[in-house]
């Protein structure tokens, strides 16, 4: 029979507590309580409880409000179709740990004990002992990878596990050689080192550290100051990274995957192979070393104020527009704020030209990303809202620039 297990707290409690009846069978659940049975530990679902749970999942899964719940709110919302017993243990049978910390207060010897690469990577970095790791715990899942934070000593770092599906998505051998040269030019200070066959990255952790605001003037200014430092550093990597022939080849990625592609994505990649046409037989650009994630979260501003770039996965030899593209698409820049940031990237004023050079790469930023976006969620991925916000601004900037170029020829 299906059940959750159970202990019982006196007095008052956060924990989800429940209500049973006949046969122990669970009918309420409620988010605090007095003297209760509260859950905790392992649950078995049997064959009943998980045919009518996948037929309630399937109808749901979809839906934008079920993004965010726990297994349990979805039983809770269907307690009477859902039958599971509660299966109550005496104090203190199960223990729960809230942090590996939390952990080795329990079993001092756990991490010496546990088989773990991400440890040996980090006491073969940091040439220290499994037990001087402390101070564990996740940090915000970004939309590439998982990330957490842990101490040695007195020392903070970060390291960062690659995501589902960033094998297709990710050249780790082009990002290591991104990162040494950030580290190089001064631009990302927090590097240690990167392993560019597993993906996996270890960096300092900067405390009290926050995120570049774009929509400052200011920030904006000291921010696009690592850019343009980047752009005339002429250092340069193996790897080219354009925005049009990404978008080419997450196309084909989406085929090769039987992914159903709407009409209106293959309406607008007609459009963005009109607009490339353009561009590449009417500007006179150039290629320079681009970071080409660049957004106000891939900045952060130390205690003091240095400016440190960070994230370099999809860094390569790029058209010069291709970061003013990124950073207009990713924090959703307004016409106002696109025609302000215009002569602060270039630092003169720009000509006819080079704006719809600029215009033309917004569309292209938001072409690749969303398409980007569409192979994550093949993968699986939550991407969230930034997959419609990357479409938008695809559609309006291809159709603008086209505009643009079509006028001026």
């Amino acid at each position: 029979k299906a059940y959750y297990s159970a202990q019982f707290q006196q007095g008052y409690t956060k924990e989800w507590c429940m209500t049973c009846g006949a046969h122990d069978r669970i009918t309420k659940v409620t988010i605090g309580g007095s003297n209760a049975w509260y859950m905790i530990g392992h649950v078995y679902f049997d064959e009943a409880f998980s045919k009518r749970f996948m037929q309630i999942l399937r109808e749901e899964y979809d839906l934008p409000q079920t993004a965010g719940k726990l297994w349990e709110d979805i039983f809770i919302e269907h307690i009477d179709e859902l039958d599971m017993q509660i299966r109550k243990y005496d104090t203190p049978i199960i223990h729960e740990f809230d942090s590996i910390d939390e952990l080795r207060e329990f079993d001092p010897l756990f991490l010496e004990n546990i088989d773990s690469a991400i440890f040996d990577h980090i006491t073969q970095t940091l040439n220290c002992k499994k037990s001087d790791i402390h101070n564990v715990y996740p940090l915000k899942k970004g939309l590439t990878n998982l990330s957490c934070h842990f101490s040695v000593d007195n020392s903070e770092y970060v390291y960062r596990h690659p995501g589902i599906g960033t094998d297709v998505l990710i050249n780790r051998q082009a990002e290591a050689e991104a990162l040494q040269l950030a580290q190089k030019l001064g631009l990302d200070g927090t590097f240690i080192t990167a392993d560019a066959k597993e993906g996996w990255k270890i960096s300092r952790f900067l405390p009290d550290c926050h995120i570049a605001n774009m929509h400052d003037p200011n920030q904006l200014q000291e921010s696009l100051k690592l850019v343009r430092s980047l752009h005339e550093s002429n250092e340069s990597v193996h790897r080219n990274f354009d925005f049009y022939a990404e978008s080419q080849r997450y196309m084909k990625e989406l085929n090769d995957r039987n992914v159903e592609i709407p009409p209106k994505i293959i309406d607008l990649s007609v459009l963005a192979d009109e607009l490339h046409n353009f561009v590449i037989t009417q500007d006179g650009s150039h290629t320079c070393l681009c970071h080409n994630d660049i957004l106000g979260a891939n900045i952060l501003i130390d205690q003091n104020n240095r400016y440190h770039l960070i994230d370099w996965e999809y860094a390569g030899m790029s058209d010069y527009a291709q970061d003013f593209g990124t950073l207009c698409v990713s924090d959703e820049f307004n016409n106002t704020e696109i025609s302000e940031a215009m002569p602060i990237y270039l630092a003169h004023t720009p000509s006819t030209q080079e704006k719809r050079h600029l215009l033309a790469y917004i569309g292209f930023a938001g072409w690749c990303w969303h398409l980007w976006s569409l192979v994550k969620q093949a993968e699986g991925e939550n991407i969230g809202t930034c997959m419609y916000t990357y479409y938008s601004y695809a559609k309006r900037y291809i159709n603008e620039a086209l505009k643009a170029y079509e006028n001026n020829k």
